[in-house]
């Protein structure tokens, strides 16, 4: 449904991010971000690139892998049930497809949520913080996502992450 008028609520923070976040590098990684999570498949192929490599925790690599590909199922689940439309507002620029037309919550949010706070785990490092706001602004940046679409989707991610975290550190 297009908007008229001046942006008002999300809408407007939405462009006013926007306006500030975007330039001409800015787009191109938030448009190579937003490929390589598309589906959460590059996080996945990460956690399997782990499984190859840490031989010892082979099998933890696994579940977090699938608890990455888990947790972008939840946000599909909870997008079909929401179905709230992506920004249409003259104020939006749109700077990239995408495959559905449903916004709430960030299927890209979650599962870089989901992929920073297992692999954090794995690792030893905490990669949230270098993960997980690039990935949440380069929604913005490309006019796909609400401020609540991101902040829901880093929500989800964070619970499904944390919860099979846990359940991998209770079974060395």
């Amino acid at each position: 449904m297009l908007e008229k008028g001046s942006p008002a609520g999300e809408v407007a923070v939405l462009a006013k991010a926007q306006g500030f976040l975007k330039s001409e590098a800015s787009v191109k990684a938030a448009r190579g971000m937003s490929h390589f999570g598309e589906h959460a498949l590059g996080w996945f192929g990460l956690g399997l690139l782990g499984a190859v490599v840490d031989k010892k925790r082979r099998k933890d690599w696994l579940v977090a892998s699938a608890g990455v590909v888990g947790a972008h199922a939840a946000s599909i689940a909870v997008k079909r049930v929401v179905r709230r439309p992506r920004p249409d507002h003259p104020s939006v620029e749109v700077l990239v497809g995408t495959p559905s037309k449903l916004s709430f919550p960030s299927s890209h949010a979650t599962s870089t949520t989901a992929a920073a706070v297992l692999y954090s785990g794995l690792t030893g490092r905490n990669l949230v913080p270098a993960l997980v706001p690039p990935m949440l602004a380069s929604r913005l940046v490309l006019g796909v996502h609400y401020p609540t679409d991101v902040l829901a989707g880093a929500a989800l991610g964070g619970l499904v992450g944390g919860l099979i975290r846990r359940k991998l550190k209770k079974n060395p």
